[in-house]
C-alpha cells in the first residue's frame, strides 16, 4: 500500500508556529515515527504553500500509474476554508482522500468551522494533533483492506 501526506500552507512551520495550538514537533520529526509504525505501507510526504502545486501533486499521485497511490491525507491548512480548486481537485482523483486538522478547528476562530473540502474527502480527523495523521492513515488502510475483500 502506499500513501501521499499532503500539508498545505505553513505547515512547514510545525514546531516554531503558536506551539500552543500545533504543538512543539516539527512534522519531519513526527514522519519517521508514521513511518515506522506501518513499516508495510510506503509513505510519501509533500509540503508546498501554493494551492496549485498542492493540486499538482495530488493529480499526479490520485490517477494510479507509476506515482500513483492508494489514498491521500490531506491536511490542507487555511486552504480547506477558501479553495474550491482543492475541492475539485478532489472529487476527480481516483483514490479516497481523508482531510486532517491537527486542532480542532470548530473550536476555533468562526471562519474555521466551514471547509470546502470536506464534503470531497472521505472522512475528516481534526483535534488530534498530528496523531490525526495516523488515525487518517489507518482509516486509509481500513478501507483498502475493505476493498480486497469485496466489501463498501
Amino acid at each position: 500500500m502506499k500513501i501521499l501526506i499532503v500539508n498545505g500552507p505553513n505547515l512547514n512551520m510545525l514546531g516554531r508556529r503558536e506551539p500552543g495550538i500545533y504543538g512543539k514537533s516539527s512534522f519531519d520529526d513526527y514522519l519517521p515515527k508514521l513511518k515506522a509504525r506501518y513499516d508495510d505501507v510506503e509513505i510519501d510526504y509533500y509540503q508546498s504553500n501554493v494551492e496549485g502545486e498542492l493540486i499538482n501533486r495530488m493529480q499526479e499521485a490520485g490517477f494510479g500509474g507509476e506515482n500513483g497511490v492508494d489514498g491521500i491525507v490531506l491536511n490542507a491548512g487555511a486552504y480547506t476554508h477558501t479553495s474550491i480548486a482543492l475541492h475539485d481537485c478532489i472529487r476527480s482523483l481516483q483514490c479516497p482522500v481523508v482531510e486532517v486538522h491537527i486542532s480542532n478547528v470548530h473550536t476555533r476562530e468562526e471562519f474555521r468551522h466551514k471547509s470546502f473540502i470536506s464534503s470531497a474527502c472521505m472522512g475528516v480527523i481534526c483535534g488530534f494533533g498530528l496523531d490525526s495523521y495516523r488515525l487518517a492513515t489507518d482509516a486509509l488502510r481500513e478501507k483498502a483492506m475493505q476493498n480486497a475483500d469485496g466489501q463498501e
